[in-house]
C-alpha cells in the first residue's frame, strides 16, 4: 500500500479548493496519504489491543461458540462503514458524524451527533489509556510505580493504572501538538508494529495449537438451563466494543491529500483488516489454549494462553508489541476526538469556541482541543479511583454513546436516501449504487438492535460484584444524562448567540 502526499501547500490546491467549495477555509495541514489515513482507522480499532483485552469478556458469556459474533458484528458494521464511506466520499470534513449528520438532518441533530461522538472519544481515550496497566507491568516490575498489586481491580493497581495512563495520554497530547505529519509518523510506526505483531503472534499460538479450528461449534453449556441465545447476544460484546472506530480515517478528512478517494477506501480497509486480523486470533487462542474447561480462560483471556504456551521471553515480547500498539491507538482516538470539537467549534457550537476552533499557524493543528480532550480524559480516569467497577462500566457505556452517534449518521441518511436529497456521487467518488437503500436499511437495524444489546443492563457486565443498581443500569443513566446535558448546552449556546453555520466567514473575520 503506497502513501501519496500532497505535492502542492499543506493549505493550498485543489483540495483546500474543494473544501472552500463545501463552506470551508483550509486551515489545517494537508499532510496524510493512504496509508496513513487507513493507519488512522486501523490504530484506532486496534485489534491487538481490544482483542487481547475484550477476549476473555466473549468467551465467559458464549464458550468457544462465541466466535460467531465476530461475522455477525462485521456484517452489520460493515454496512455502517459503507453508507459511512458514501458520505466521506460526498462532504470529506473533519469532526465527520457531526457534519455529516447536520447536513443529512439539520443541526440540531447534527449537533447531538457531535456531542455524543465526543463524549464518546474522550470516554474511549481514558479507556485505552488504562489498558497499560494490564501490559507494562507483565513486561518489566519496574512500571508498577504505586503499590505492589498490579490487578486492575485492586487499588494499587487502579492507581498505577491512572498514573500510566495519565502519562500515556500527555504523551499523546504533546505528540498531536507537533502537526499530523509528525503524528502520522508515529502513528505509522505503531501500526506497522500492530501488524507484525499479530502476524507473530498468529504464527506462535497455530504451532501450539492443542485442538482443531471445530472448536468454535462448541457452546459447553455456559448458559445452563436458559436457552444459548441469552448467552450468545451477551458475547456480542466482545466483537460490538472492538468494531468501532474505523471513521476515524474520515474524521482526518481535511488533513488527507485526495480525501473524496482516499479515505471511503480506508475507511473499509480499516473494517475489513481489522476483521480477519481479529478473527484470526480468535480461533488461534481457543485452538492453542490449555484447556476450555477450567476457568482460566474466561478471566486470563489471551494473556493466559500466551503465559502458559510461550516462553517467558517471547510472552513479554509480544506484551510490549501491545503496549506499543496501546500507545497508537491512544494517539488516533485523541485526534478523533480533537477534530469532532474542533470541528463544531470552528461552526460556533460549542462553549469557548474562539479557543477551540482556533488552529495553530505553525504546525495546522488544533493544539487547545487536544489539551481539552487529553484533560478531559485523564478527569474521566479518575473515576477509576477506588472504583474499578464504576470505571469499567462507564467503558462499557461510552460504546452505548458511539453507537448512538452512528445512529444519527444513519438513519438521516436512510430518510434522505428514501427521499432522494443525498447529494449527487462525484466524479471518481465512492457510491453505494442500488444497493444503497439495502445497505442503509440494514445498517440502521443492526445499529439499533446492538445498541439495546449493548445498554441492556446486565449485572454480569454493568456490576458483576453486585455493588450498586446504579452501575447496573449506568448505560440507560448515561444516555439520560448525555441527553439532559447536553439540550442544556445546546439550549444555552443558542440563547448566548446565533451559529455562525459555516466557517469560512468565521475563520476569515
Amino acid at each position: 500500500m503506497t502513501t501519496q502526499v500532497p505535492t502542492t501547500s499543506p493549505t493550498g490546491g485543489p483540495d483546500a479548493e474543494d473544501l472552500r467549495s463545501i463552506g470551508y477555509r483550509q486551515q489545517l495541514h494537508r499532510r496524510l496519504g493512504d496509508f496513513s489515513s487507513f493507519a488512522a482507522g486501523f490504530s484506532f480499532v486496534s485489534i491487538l489491543t481490544t482483542v487481547f483485552q475484550l477476549f476473555a469478556l466473549g468467551y465467559s458469556f458464549g464458550g468457544p461458540a462465541f466466535f460467531w459474533t465476530w461475522p455477525l458484528v462485521f456484517a452489520g458494521q460493515l454496512c455502517v462503514a459503507l453508507v459511512f464511506a458514501e458520505l466521506a466520499a460526498s462532504w470529506p470534513l473533519a469532526g465527520c458524524i457531526y457534519q455529516w449528520s447536520r447536513r443529512l438532518a439539520g443541526e440540531t441533530v447534527g449537533w447531538f451527533a457531535g456531542w455524543a461522538m465526543m463524549i464518546g472519544y474522550i470516554v474511549s481515550v481514558a479507556a485505552i489509556g488504562i489498558a497499560l496497566q494490564v501490559v507494562l507491568p507483565s513486561v518489566w516490575s519496574g512500571f508498577q510505580i504505586i503499590g505492589a498489586d498490579p490487578s486492575i481491580t485492586s487499588a494499587s493497581g487502579a492507581a498505577n493504572g491512572i498514573l500510566l495512563g495519565s502519562v500515556l495520554i500527555a504523551l499523546a497530547t504533546v505528540i498531536s501538538a507537533f502537526g499530523v505529519r509528525f503524528m502520522a509518523l508515529i502513528n505509522g510506526i505503531g501500526v506497522t508494529c500492530e501488524l507484525v505483531g499479530v502476524v507473530l503472534l498468529l504464527t506462535l499460538l497455530f504451532s501450539h495449537a492443542q485442538r482443531g479450528p471445530g472448536v468454535v461449534t462448541k457452546t459447553l453449556n455456559v448458559s445452563g438451563n436458559s436457552p444459548y441465545l441469552y448467552a450468545f447476544l451477551a458475547s456480542t460484546l466482545m466483537a460490538a466494543y472492538v468494531m468501532y472506530g474505523f471513521d476515524s480515517a474520515a474524521e482526518l478528512s481535511e488533513e488527507t491529500a485526495a480525501p473524496r478517494r482516499v479515505v471511503p477506501l480506508a475507511i473499509l480497509r480499516a473494517l475489513l483488516v481489522s476483521f480477519v486480523g481479529g478473527g484470526f486470533m480468535i480461533v488461534a487462542a481457543l485452538m492453542a489454549a490449555p484447556s476450555l474447561t477450567d476457568g482460566q480462560l474466561s478471566t486470563g483471556g489471551i494473556a493466559y494462553v500466551i503465559t502458559s504456551q510461550l516462553d517467558s521471553t517471547l510472552g513479554r515480547t509480544l506484551l510490549a508489541v501491545v503496549a506499543i500498539s496501546i500507545v497508537s491507538a491512544c494517539l488516533a482516538i485523541q485526534n478523533s476526538a480533537s477534530r469532532v470539537m474542533f470541528s463544531m467549534a470552528r461552526d460556533g457550537r460549542l462553549p469557548g469556541a474562539r479557543l477551540l476552533g482556533r488552529v495553530s499557524p505553525q504546525t495546522g493543528t488544533p493544539i487547545l482541543t487536544g489539551i481539552a480532550v487529553g484533560t478531559l480524559a485523564i478527569g474521566v480516569l479518575l473515576i477509576n479511583l477506588g472504583n474499578p467497577a464504576a470505571f469499567a462500566a462507564v467503558t462499557s457505556t461510552s460504546v452505548v454513546i458511539v453507537y448512538l452517534a452512528y445512529l444519527l449518521v444513519t438513519v438521516p441518511a436512510l430518510g434522505a436516501r428514501l427521499g432522494r436529497r443525498l447529494p449527487p456521487k462525484q466524479l471518481g467518488g465512492f457510491s453505494l449504487g442500488r444497493w444503497g437503500l439495502a445497505v442503509n436499511l440494514f445498517a440502521v437495524a443492526y445499529g439499533v438492535a446492538m445498541m439495546v444489546n449493548i445498554a441492556w443492563p446486565r449485572q454480569a457486565v454493568y456490576d458483576p460484584a453486585g455493588t450498586s443498581w446504579v452501575l447496573q443500569y449506568l448505560a440507560l443513566l448515561f444516555v439520560a444524562a448525555l441527553v439532559v446535558v447536553g439540550a442544556v448546552v445546546h439550549r444555552l449556546l443558542r440563547r448566548a448567540s446565533a451559529p455562525t453555520g459555516q466557517a469560512v466567514v468565521a475563520a476569515e473575520a
